[in-house]
């Protein structure tokens, strides 16, 4: 087992825009990520939750969840990086960070927020109603 791993990317354009979106959007879970678990990832320490084992491949399948603000995890989900150990080869794949929708419509576009959360430009009706009604009930 080697003590040190490296990062590999499933798609890392596509990676690298979802990480800039969080950078924008959510700089505390940036800085946890970049700052607190990659280091902690290339040292063999595999935060989150084990989702999956493929015992042939040899590889384990985490998801890590990233410091997300209550109100926008209620509107569009938690931000989760998805990240799969190939145990023998000492590398990590970085395959994605959820929830892609937002994140990559946060990318291609400057998104307004409101009540300090991402508002989609394709259906913003929905997520201020969604807002809404969230602090309407007390969150």
């Amino acid at each position: 087992m080697t003590n040190s791993y490296i990062f590999e990317y499933l798609d890392e354009n596509d990676f690298r825009k979802k990480e800039r979106s969080v950078r924008k959007y959510n700089m505390l879970a940036y800085k946890k990520l970049t700052f607190t678990y990659y280091p902690e990832l290339r040292k063999g320490n595999f935060l989150g939750k084990k989702v999956g084992q493929n015992d042939k491949d040899k590889t384990i399948s985490y998801e890590l969840k990233l410091p997300t603000d209550e109100l926008f995890a209620k509107v569009h989900g938690e931000i989760i990086l998805h990240y799969t150990v190939y145990t023998e080869k000492g590398i990590i794949l970085l395959t994605n960070i959820t929830p892609e929708g937002i994140l990559d419509e946060g990318h291609r576009a400057e998104l307004s927020t409101y009540k300090g959360v991402m508002i989609s430009k394709t259906n913003p009706e929905k997520d201020m109603f969604k807002i809404n009604l969230i602090n309407m009930l007390g969150k």
